[in-house]
Order: C-alpha cells, then structure tokens, then sequence
C-alpha cells in the first residue's frame, strides 16, 4: 500500500467523522431551539428558580458544544486540542483561585464558580 492509498482512508475516515458532528450539531441545535420555543411559549408559567438555573446551564452547555462542534469541523481536530488545552488552564487557574479566595466570596458567587467547574470538567472529559 502506498501513501495515496493511506491518505484516501484517512480522508474517507475524516469524512465520516465530519458527517457524524454535522449530525450530532444538528440535533443539539434542535433541543436548543425547542427549549427557547417552550421557554418563549410558557413564559408566563412560574418556575422554581432552581429549575430556571438548570435549565439555563443547559442551554449554556449546548451553545458550547455548538461552538466546540462548528470549530472542529471548520478548523480539524488540531481547534479541538487547543481548546482542550484552554479548557484545562481555566480550570487549573479556577481552581486555585477558588482554593484561595473562597472565605471572601459570597455563596451566590462561589455556587456559580463551582457550577462553571464542573462544566468544564465535563468538557474536558469530552475533548479527551
């Protein structure tokens, strides 16, 4: 086998990754868009605030994966490994600062910090 006839996989294989993200964007796209749609629809309907949190860190967590899919698409796997790599800093910088600085925030402040970790730690888990 030859190099072209290697090369040709790896372009075939590329493909059907790239076809399987497309179809993956596609359907967080679609939940997204169906949950703006309730929202938008039953506004008027009160909601626990703990249950409007959830489901805004939901919709966060899919505008990131939208944004993390479209870049690796456009730009390959290499986008992906550096947002891995930024992802990992963020948290490691996080980390510290909260380890430090966690008796002088307030518990609003630090509950979204700690939500935002574990985001990114289920991204970076992701990316591995």
């Amino acid at each position: 086998m030859d190099h072209r006839e290697g090369n040709g996989d790896n372009k075939r294989i590329q493909k059907i990754e790239n076809e399987r993200r497309i179809d993956h964007l596609r359907n967080i796209v679609e939940k997204q868009t169906r949950t703006e749609r309730h929202l938008e629809e039953h506004g008027h309907i009160p909601r626990s605030h703990e249950n409007m949190e959830h489901v805004k860190e939901i919709q966060r967590r899919r505008e990131d994966e939208i944004q993390n899919l479209k870049n690796i698409i456009v730009h390959g796997d290499q986008c992906s490994n550096n947002h891995l790599e930024n992802t990992k800093k963020r948290f490691l910088y996080t980390e510290g600062y909260l380890n430090h600085n966690t008796d002088h925030m307030d518990r609003e402040t630090f509950e979204n910090a700690k939500r935002k970790q574990e985001h990114r730690k289920e991204q970076i888990d992701q990316l591995q």
